[in-house]
């Protein structure tokens, strides 16, 4: 199969490709994916490889090189792009505000955008799950990671922000980030110029937005970019404006589609199988749900967004890694500039790990404990993301929020399967679900406000 042929498969439907090529040729394959003159790309699933992957020193990796089709849109400055010391300080920098005190701190606000959102719902009506998604999940990445509070500039973010990432999830508009021969920029009416001239409007409003807090040098502010803002290296150094643009981009791109496309799987999962939302629903019933904390801790809702990561996860791999000398992993030697790619689609679809691994059984969680490297639906090692507390935290305040104000159901029984849609695989039809009855109960009004 020639490389063009293999990048082609692999764009248009990436679970259907990995799926063939571990049927075909097992627990570990090599495809060519990345140009004419492309080093072989190496796919492991076994979780012993796994994990002699992430063992592997970063000195004797090329991060940057296996991850370069990434740089147009997270910027050179991006953690996802840099070597050793420079991705460890930012890795120190980045880490603080998406853990502990801090994340508990964004509850209700991640409670207050999701409701106002849903407040217009009106019963008998059909949403579809993969357009309420991304608008939730942007307005919390604006709110609690931007730290913009809505307005002109809020508006004007959102809008061009939703704009630019539709057109980047569509496939003929993603592949130019795939061919960097098409990354020429021919005027403002070309493809290239035309995301290079909305990628300009949006750095302005970044910037801007960056050059007004240091001014107002604000320490009462708990936004993340606030955060980030304020925090020193060990050498007492501050993010560059470059830097703290590139991560809030970073951020945006990483935990905006993403996050919303495991959130429509979650709703379509959960209606899917009647037996689930019923546990689900006792569970939030006889809980205080007016706690966002309690909410987070609640067992059977960590279950089903567990259960739904390991069947659609986050991202399809770990972060490539190229190789600069030669490493060993499962006996075999690979040399300079082979691409060594921990595939996390694959990991969780074992079924000596997971019995019957197509079902959606949450129980498993409840069951069983499973490695780093049989469940890692956010990669993992150093170069694991740093969101993804946050993005399971938001995730479980979300369905319980919108669960608990209204009853829904899906809109036909037509058979869903994943589609690409840009960087995601979201179900295929979009998730349309009818409102059947709005939630009055007081005791599951969710994050309830005095």
């Amino acid at each position: 199969m020639t490389s063009l042929l293999q990048t082609l498969q692999l764009i248009a439907n990436p679970t259907r490709f990995l799926d063939g090529c571990a049927v075909k040729y097992g627990d570990v394959f090599s495809v060519r994916v990345l140009g004419i003159n492309s080093p072989p790309v190496v796919f492991f699933s076994h979780p012993d490889a796994i994990s002699e992957c992430f063992a592997i020193s970063a000195k004797e990796l090329d991060f940057q090189k296996a991850t370069h089709v990434f740089k147009p849109l997270f910027g050179e400055k991006s953690i996802v792009l840099q070597e050793t010391r420079s991705h460890n300080r930012q890795r120190q920098l980045l880490m603080p505000p998406f853990h502990g005190d801090r994340l508990k701190s964004y509850g209700e606000l991640i409670c207050q955008i999701t409701e106002d959102v849903i407040k217009s719902w009106q019963v008998g009506t059909v949403i579809s799950m993969q357009k309420v998604m991304p608008d939730i999940t942007l307005q919390i990445i604006l709110q609690v990671v931007f730290g913009i509070s809505p307005g002109v500039r809020y508006q004007e973010l959102k809008e061009q922000l939703t704009s630019l990432l539709e057109d980047v999830t569509k496939p003929l508009y993603s592949s130019l980030f795939f061919f960097p021969p098409l990354q020429k920029n021919l005027g403002a009416w070309s493809p290239w110029g035309n995301y290079l001239r909305r990628r300009e409007e949006i750095d302005k409003l970044i910037y801007a937005e960056i050059s007004e807090r240091r001014l107002e040098n604000d320490a009462s502010r708990t936004d993340i970019l606030s955060l980030l803002m304020s925090a020193r290296d060990e050498n007492g150094q501050q993010m560059t404006d470059e830097e703290l643009r590139d991560q809030l981009v970073s951020l945006l791109l990483l935990g905006y589609e993403t996050t919303a496309a495991v959130l429509a799987w979650v709703f379509y999962l959960i209606h899917a199988h009647p037996e689930v939302k019923d546990k689900l629903m006792q569970e939030l019933d006889v809980s205080d749900t007016a706690n966002p904390e309690v909410l987070a801790q609640l067992p059977y809702l960590t279950a089903v967004c567990q259960e739904t990561l390991r069947i659609f996860p986050i991202a399809l791999i770990c972060t490539p890694r190229m190789v600069k000398d030669k490493v060993e992993i499962a006996g075999k030697k690979y040399t300079f500039g082979t691409i060594l790619v921990p595939c996390i689609y694959l990991a969780h679809r074992r079924s000596e790990i997971y019995p019957e691994p197509e079902k959606f059984q949450p129980e498993r969680f409840l069951n069983s404990k499973f490695s780093a490297y049989e469940y890692l639906p956010f990669g993992g090692g150093y170069r694991g993301c740093i969101g993804a507390a946050f993005s399971m935290y938001e995730m479980k305040l979300i369905v319980a929020t919108i669960l608990s104000n209204f009853q829904l159901a899906l809109s036909d029984n037509r058979p869903v399967h994943p589609t690409r849609r840009g960087i995601t695989i979201v179900p295929s039809g979009g998730v349309p679900m009818v409102i059947k009855n709005k939630v009055e109960t007081f005791h599951w009004n969710v994050c309830t406000r005095s």
